[in-house]
């Protein structure tokens, strides 16, 4: 499988993030491991918290990893 292409987007009111995969909406993030969780679902099933920080794969909009509030 292709690598996919992934969008997170800021943290809403709550802190949680969309979390767009190659044009997709999967569903919000409220941690990262819940986006790694979402790269599993994407076909990455070996992917952890650390591959999501590490990631070049993931565009992140309105702060990177460690922003989850808003």
């Amino acid at each position: 499988m292709a690598n996919p292409r992934v969008v997170v987007y800021p943290p809403d009111e709550a802190g949680a993030r969309r979390v767009r995969v190659d044009g997709v909406i999967l569903g919000l993030a409220y941690s990262l491991r819940d986006l790694a969780r979402f790269m599993q679902e994407a076909g990455l099933q070996d992917w952890d918290e650390l591959d999501v920080v590490r990631s070049d794969l993931i565009e992140w909009r309105g702060g990177g990893p460690e922003n989850w509030q808003p």
